[in-house]
């Protein structure tokens, strides 16, 4: 049998409330609530899953530094 590398990403979402003058400082406001751990995600907000082989991203990566 041959050995494959297959990549498997998840996609979590969640929509949060925030309170902000701006939509800049209100992205800023998520991130860094994210980053210091007040915004989780968790397994029940899993919007999405993908199965690749894992070459296939190497090849896309590499033609992308091409153009």
């Amino acid at each position: 049998m041959k050995k494959y590398k297959i990549e498997i990403e998840e996609i979590l979402q969640k929509v949060f409330d925030i309170e902000a003058e701006s939509l800049d400082e209100a992205l800023n406001i998520a991130e860094d609530k994210y980053r210091e751990g007040e915004f989780e995600l968790s397994p029940d907000t899993i919007k999405e899953t993908n199965f690749r082989p894992y070459e296939e991203l190497i090849k896309n990566k590499l033609s992308e530094k091409e153009r």
